[in-house]
């Protein structure tokens, strides 16, 4: 099953169900007004949404209409819980050699996460508005699910039974920021952004063989202005979500609609399949070449994130949005 949000100008937006073709799409607000809704009554209601995405896709349902993912919001626009961990151990490595950060002593048994803005998530073709380009704008193209409530404790083997969707992000850094904040001690603020979300988001079903031991065996692709990126496997996790989950949920629990994200895509191999994201490639420079070359982001940059099953077909729909400059007054 594939949902999707559509964008009415209220906080929530309106619940759709999206065909797998990702063409068609129709209002499910007879079963659950807002996916917010439907996350917090999934066993109650996920029996008939799925009836109703059986229906879109057999074409035999009144009321579809053509998928506009203009249209659309985040799956979730706004969340009670947005956290977004480091789960790609090479990733990981190539940044503490380019920020000069000490390792942590745990670092390939305990997952590094972060808790991000939840209130203010943005739609796969939503610009991007920032105040400046001397903070160091970068995308992240990432993987991320939606969990029900799990409580306080729950195991990672446990864990599984609440991711409920997947979808796509792109998680803007700040990387000039990134670095003071860093220092503090306290962590980010000021340098992350808004995170942007694919258009559709899918039950773990969807993803067929692709979806096994907590991870996504597919590659992520990234273009920048036109021109492929990286197109890193998403298998390659250190830590599978259900270790997420059960990291995140040791001392709390966590409300049905939580969103947690892989962190950017990388693989050992990034030479040969490029990155998820600036800071990473310039830290391949960095190593390769003494210095980095690549710059960040500039006001008018697009970013394209799309991933696409065995037999080429998109899964989610792509991110695909610029970077402008914010009007603030």
């Amino acid at each position: 099953m594939k949902v999707a949000t559509l964008n009415d100008g209220s906080p929530d937006g309106i619940l759709h169900v999206v065909s797998r073709d990702l063409t068609h799409c129709v209002a499910a607000t007879g079963i659950a007004a807002t996916l917010q809704v439907a996350i917090e009554q999934w066993e109650a209601v996920a029996p008939a949404l799925q009836q109703l995405s059986n229906s879109l896709n057999a074409g035999t349902v009144p009321g579809a209409m053509a998928l506009d993912a203009r249209q659309l919001a985040a799956p979730l626009p706004r969340a009670w819980q947005w956290l977004d961990a480091s789960a790609f151990h090479s990733h990981g490595d190539l940044l503490e050699q380019v920020f000069g950060i000490e390792p942590p002593p745990e670092k390939r048994s305990v997952p590094l996460m972060y808790q991000g803005a939840g209130d203010d998530l943005l739609g796969a073709r939503a610009d991007v508005p920032l105040p400046s380009e001397e903070d160091g704008m970068d995308f992240e193209a990432e993987v991320a699910i939606v969990t029900d409530r799990v409580a306080m404790g729950t195991s990672a083997s446990a864990a599984a039974r609440h991711i409920r969707l997947l979808t796509i992000a792109n998680d803007t850094s700040l990387r000039v920021l990134a670095g003071k904040e860093l220092k503090t001690g306290f962590g980010f603020l000021q340098s992350k952004a808004a995170t942007s979300f694919g258009p559709v988001a899918v039950t773990p079903d969807e993803l067929g063989d692709a979806w096994r031991d907590g991870r996504v065996h597919l590659p992520l692709h990234v273009h920048w202005n036109g021109e492929q990126f990286g197109r890193p496997h998403c298998g390659a996790m250190g830590f599978s979500f259900g270790e997420l989950i059960a990291h995140a949920a040791r001392t709390r629990n966590l409300a049905a609609g939580t969103i947690i994200g892989t962190g950017t895509i990388s693989n050992e191999n990034f030479r040969e399949v490029g990155s998820a994201c600036i800071a990473e490639r310039r830290a391949i420079e960095l190593i390769d070449e003494g210095q980095p070359k690549t710059g960040y982001l500039t006001f008018g940059d697009r970013v394209r994130i799309e991933m696409f099953d065995g037999d080429g077909r998109s899964i989610f729909g792509a991110i695909d949005q610029t970077y402008v400059k914010a009007d603030i007054r």
